[in-house]
């Protein structure tokens, strides 16, 4: 029996007792506040996001991009079932943190768009996302945000709940998918206790023109974990969690599929200290030892590919020093080494890198209406490779950031915030040390050792509007890049020994990482309004836009950013019904990088209906969920295979959650 479907049926055995608990476990309600955004739960001047565990299970994907889909701003690489990727504001990869409650996802995304971030949505509660100044406390690979899952496998205070607890069965029609997922909350004393499971089985999936090959799924993975709690108010705790990931999916634009495995330990530990000056003391880590391997079709392994990572963090919270209301300063070690076995192992010899920061963020109301915050951070990367010149070669960068930010509420309706921040980013290990062909993407790909810093200077205003019945939320930005690095493409393509050639007809496209200044702006906003509000249920009309556009110096267009987009949806909320439909509009990406083609626009149409109906047992749920209900042929401007390669088709989904919270 799979682990994660052994979760699933010991849960079985006890949940239909909890299901019929109307309290909830207070580790089980996500907090209205994004917390990966301030060390103090405040509010920001960037505007963050959050997608709740209802959200989630709507939107249904194997990643984590996809359940963040519907957010303004937010975008998909693409690139396969198991391996899409967020991308902020046109900014993805090495631009973007991925963290699991705040650590490291430790894997090789960033190292190509085929590999997959191995945290599945299922295991997720919420997922938040953050920009601005917040964004330092995270790291120079977080220039264009942080997507942080959160899932207390570290229990991070003590239930209310003896025991309570979530099962979910999902079936999907466009790939024949059946999913479930088992969450559990329990404490003994001041032991507080998490386990969870999930399991995937998704075929290849129908599109318009027919059935796209070699894009399946399959995912399973379990966790279990512990803290605590002591203190005379038992806020401090101690706790740890061991995690297992495993999955298999198709790279739909060639014949091969990856088969990948990660087991990570984490503990999150947290010690009051006291009502003066030194408040909190937390320290966190995360080990993970990952690898996954590239096989054909008929299961011999080509190449494979290895992560360890060690990723440590320790912040301490002061009280009010002087004007500052709060301050948190903390610092954070990370350590990691990848190799390659194989076939493409010639594409990325192996590195290691080594950093260590140190940063601040601290907030200051200069009026009970006006607040400032600023944050800063010190980094030094340490990262050894061998390029293309194969010349062992040793690379140091201390990369200083900082970003200081308004917020001004104007009469509790309106709050109006401002962010100007710099931010540098080390080159990452591709872009310094790449030097072969990498068949996933099928590029031929070579980077640069003599790589500078990357700085990004950039500028955002946010507007929010709540006056009960209306809500608006909205942020127009501009970036200015300072040796921005990109992959240039040639037009040429080469052979896996590196001959390359003017002839389109070679396997790999040649590809050459390189630096120039470039220019990000756009714009992003999303607003509801309350039609009817009664006292079984309310009607909102929302609408989201958003616009990203992006040139360099020379004034050719960055590659791969995703399209304008604009939609609205009505949403029903009920006791014991919740209905509601989605339409966006993607436009046609015209504006592309060299060598790329147009990606034409497309409708995209969601709906979805969710029954509770057992007025006892409000945690029992039915829906049914419809996505790209007008089987449209939609392809992914910022995806490298969008060529060859079609999002799924017409899909509906029947969903099953019991749940306690």
């Amino acid at each position: 029996m799979r682990p994660a479907l052994f979760v699933g049926v010991a849960a079985a055995a006890f949940l239909p007792h909890a299901a019929m608990a109307q309290s909830s476990s207070t580790t089980s309600k996500p907090q209205d506040i994004v917390v990966t955004a301030s060390p103090f739960a405040t509010a920001t001047p960037s505007i963050t996001a959050k997608v709740d565990r209802s959200q989630i299970l709507e939107s249904g994907g194997a990643s984590i991009a996809d359940s963040l889909k519907d957010v303004p701003g937010i975008a998909a690489s693409g690139f396969a079932a198991g391996a899409s990727r967020p991308i902020i504001r046109g900014m993805d990869s090495t631009r973007v943190r991925i963290l699991e409650d705040g650590l490291s996802s430790s894997d090789v995304s960033d190292i190509g768009p085929d590999h997959g971030v191995p945290i599945d949505p299922l295991s997720a509660q919420s997922i938040e996302v953050v920009r601005g100044a917040g964004t330092l406390r995270y790291g120079s690979q977080a220039i264009g945000g942080v997507v942080n899952a959160i899932n207390n496998r570290v229990p991070r205070s003590l239930p209310t709940e003896d025991l309570s607890g979530e099962l979910t069965g999902e079936f999907g029609s466009v790939d024949d998918s059946g999913q479930g997922s088992a969450m559990m909350d329990g404490r003994t004393g001041d032991l507080a206790v998490h386990v969870d499971g999930f399991y995937r089985h998704a075929s290849d999936y129908d599109t318009p023109l027919g059935l796209q090959q070699n894009s399946f799924f399959h995912g399973y993975g379990e966790t279990a974990g512990a803290s605590y709690f002591f203190g005379a108010n038992k806020d401090s705790h101690i706790g740890a969690a061991i995690e297992q990931y495993d999955a298999q999916y198709g790279i739909p634009s060639d014949t091969t599929y990856i088969d990948m495995h990660q087991t990570k330990v984490l503990t999150k530990n947290s010690f009051a200290l006291g009502s003066g000056l030194l408040k909190t003391l937390n320290i966190d880590g995360s080990w993970a030892n990952y690898q996954h391997s590239e096989n054909d079709p008929g299961g011999a392994v080509l190449t494979t590919f290895k992560n360890k990572e060690i990723d440590s963090h320790a912040e301490l919270l002061f009280g009010p020093i002087g004007p500052l209301t709060n301050t948190a300063l903390g610092v954070e070690v990370q350590h990691r080494k990848f190799q390659a076995l194989g076939e493409d192992s010639s594409y990325l010899f192996p590195t290691v890198t080594a950093s260590e920061a140190g940063y601040l963020f601290t907030e200051a109301p200069i009026t009970q209406a006006f607040k400032l915050q600023a944050s800063g951070r010190v980094e030094h990367v340490h990262v050894t490779g061998t390029p293309a010149s194969d010349v062992f070669t040793t690379r140091d960068y201390t990369p200083v950031s900082g970003a200081i930010g308004a917020l001004y509420d104007i009469g509790g309706a309106i709050k109006l915030g401002f962010t100007a921040s710099s931010t540098g980013r080390a080159p990452a290990i591709t872009e310094l040390f790449a030097r072969g062909g990498h068949d996933g993407p099928n590029t031929f790909e070579t980077g640069d050792p003599t790589l500078k810093v990357e700085r990004a200077n950039s500028l955002e205003g946010t507007v929010r509007v709540d006056s009960g019945r209306f809500r608006f939320e909205g942020s127009v930005y501009s970036t200015w890049f300072h040796n921005y690095i990109y992959g240039d493409l040639t037009g040429r393509t080469c052979d896996d020994s590196g001959v390359c050639t003017t002839s389109p007809d070679g396997d790999l496209k040649e590809l050459f990482y390189r630096q120039q200044g470039a220019h990000f702006r756009g714009l992003e906003g999303k607003a509801s309004v309350d039609l009817v509000k009664t006292a079984s249920g309310g009607l909102r009309a929302q609408a989201l836009a958003d616009y990203v556009r992006a040139t360099l110096d020379d004034g050719s267009n960055v590659p791969r950013i995703p399209p304008y987009r604009f939609g609205g949806g009505l949403d029903w909320k009920g006791k014991q019904i919740d209905a509601g439909f989605l339409f966006i509009h993607d436009g046609r990406q015209d504006k592309y990088g060299a060598f790329d083609t147009p990606t034409p626009s497309y409708n995209d149409l969601s709906a979805h209906v969710s029954v509770r109906p057992f007025t006892a047992a409000p945690g029992i749920e039915f829906s049914v969920v419809g996505q790209n209900l007008t089987d449209d042929v939609q392809r992914d401007a910022a995806a490298l295979n969008k060529d060859l390669v079609v999002m799924p088709g017409r899909s509906v989904r029947v969903v099953v959650r019991l749940a306690t919270f």
